[in-house]
């Protein structure tokens, strides 16, 4: 038989047993087994010989049961953490209430863990409405001053809504003539007709007024005009609604973080970083909208689908920019030849990143290109020369 006692147990249940059907007086059966008077009188008024639970059968409680329903309210109708209910406590209902005591309660209770806010029916976001190459989303970023400027300067930044290609110019500042200036250079760099542009309603781009003076944008300003003049349909967004210029703010995002995660030394170095940032999200990073593939490829699709929409030929390099045609001039002048003789060649455009690498070609393709156009152009010299 499996006999479960307490650990200060002066009897057993034999003595127990012994006391409960003995006709001696309690004095007696005290003397007999060496017990205290109360442990006799106890064993004589149960039936059984197992110990009780010793639980008290009354909490000993710092709230009564009104002021623990309160408590209970507050938690779960202002969801308050632990604390900021202990201090509500503390202040208009129980100054002696302890923080255990109170975290007791609440398990309880059942609301030990603060409950979930009620779900309200919200309206799922919005997709941005399917557009063809031509639809463009434009915004200004502030960037840092860096320690060689005088003054801070702005990124404007375009987005195409269907191909997601982005095109990034620093100003040194955001007049409406920076914006005009930008405009030019973006419709300049784009491959697609640029029908539709969706700005925000800065003095840089409208000259619409709104909270207490309200007024509609008169199309005098000079980024209206110069739309006009391109042909292009300027569309505003609405006051106190930035999320519907959206997709540029996302991209402003990303420039946020480069800026919170690199050190720039000096405002090359800012702007190198920014315009290498720019080329690798348009030709190298996947995007999820585009079916994992980057805006360069999704242009060249729209290019060979709808070649109506395009004004050139869509290319993953640039054509003769300045870098490489300065490149070639080098090269060609360090020979005796001109320039046009080594262009049809095909000569890689290095590209450096700013810190003594190079993006692309490796560098090792490109030396070996340079060499045996070098022996190709020392082979010619020697062949014109007179014997």
């Amino acid at each position: 038989m499996l006999i479960s006692l307490h650990k200060n147990a002066t009897t057993t249940p034999a003595i127990r047993r012994a006391i409960q059907t003995s006709t001696d007086s309690t004095a007696e059966l005290a003397r007999q087994y060496g017990l205290a008077l109360d442990t006799v009188r106890k064993w004589r008024r149960r039936d059984s010989v197992e110990d009780l639970s010793h639980t008290p059968h009354r909490l000993q409680k710092t709230l009564n049961d009104g002021q623990e329903a309160l408590v209970v309210y507050l938690r779960t109708e202002f969801r308050l953490s632990l604390d900021d209910l202990l201090a509500v406590i503390h202040e208009f209902i129980e100054p002696a209430m302890s923080r255990s005591a109170l975290d007791r309660m609440l398990r309880r209770h059942g609301v030990s863990r603060r409950p979930s806010p009620a779900s309200e029916p919200t309206t799922p976001p919005k997709r941005f409405k399917a557009y063809e190459p031509g639809y463009v989303h434009i915004d200004v970023k502030y960037l840092p001053q860096m320690q060689d400027e005088d003054q801070r300067r702005y990124a404007f930044v375009a987005i195409d809504r269907a191909t997601r290609w982005v095109y990034v110019r620093l100003m040194k500042d955001k007049s409406a003539r920076s914006a005009q200036t930008f405009l030019q250079a973006l419709e300049k760099a784009a491959p697609f007709h640029i029908r539709t542009i969706l700005t925000d309603n800065g003095k840089e781009f409208t000259d619409r007024l709104f909270a207490s003076r309200k007024r509609d944008a008169s199309g005098h300003h000079v980024f209206d005009q110069l739309c006009t003049a391109l042909g292009i349909e300027h569309r505003l967004t609405q006051v106190r609604h930035p999320q519907t210029n959206g997709m540029v703010e996302r991209f402003n995002g990303r420039i946020a973080e480069i800026l919170r995660t690199h050190h720039f030394e000096s405002r090359d170095d800012l702007e190198t970083t920014l315009k290498r940032y720019v080329w690798l999200y348009n030709h190298h990073l996947p995007q999820k909208a585009l079916k994992h593939q980057a805006p360069i490829q999704a242009m060249k699709q729209w290019a060979q689908s709808h070649p109506q929409l395009f004004r050139r030929n869509v290319r993953n390099l640039p054509g003769h920019d300045s870098y490489q045609r300065q490149q070639h001039r080098q090269i060609a002048l360090s020979f005796g030849h001109r320039v046009d003789s080594l262009v049809g060649h095909g000569l890689p455009a290095l590209l450096r990143n700013g810190q003594g690498g190079w993006i692309s070609p490796p560098p090792a393709t490109a030396d070996r290109r340079i060499a045996r156009q070098s022996l190709r152009i020392q082979q010619a010299r020697r062949a014109a020369e007179p014997r």
